[in-house]
Parts: C-alpha cells; structure tokens; sequence
C-alpha cells in the first residue's frame, strides 16, 4: 500500500456553525514582525466538515487535512478539544 505522507492537524476555535455539517474554525498564530521584532497575531478561517454537527460556537476543536469534499471544505473534526461554555 503506498504511503500517501502525514496530514496537517490545527488546533481552533469554531466561529461559525450556521450550515448544516460544515464549521468555520479560526487558527491564530504568532509571528514575529521582521523589523520591530514583536509578536504579531495573525489568523486563517477554515471551512470543516463536522459529520454529527457536534461542534458549537467557541469550541476548541482540532481539525484534519483530508481531501476535498466542496469548492471551499479541505478539512475534518477530528476532536473537540473542549466544548464551550
């Protein structure tokens, strides 16, 4: 069987659970500002597909690279990390 290479795992925060099995997490990430060498937030949104729709807004969930299941959707829930409160 051939070895199709390691899949992408991010830690996110779901911002939106409006459509049905699909969640928009928010990955932030720190990156260091090349000349004033400060930390800078910097954040991507990520459309999952969330198969029991499970996920609500504020969850910390860990989403997988996976193949593409519509025009914007390239990533799973994995997990929830911890559920909101």
């Amino acid at each position: 069987m051939k070895n199709r290479g390691i899949k992408r795992q991010i830690i996110g925060t779901v911002v939106s659970d409006k459509m049905n099995k699909t969640v928009i997490v928010k990955v932030e990430r720190l990156v260091m500002h090349p000349m004033y060498k400060k930390y800078v937030r910097r954040h991507a949104k990520f459309s999952a597909h969330d198969e029991e729709n499970a996920c609500r807004i504020g969850d910390k969930v860990l989403i997988t690279e996976s193949r593409p299941l519509s025009k914007t959707k390239k990533w799973r829930v994995s997990s929830i990390v911890k559920k909101a409160v």
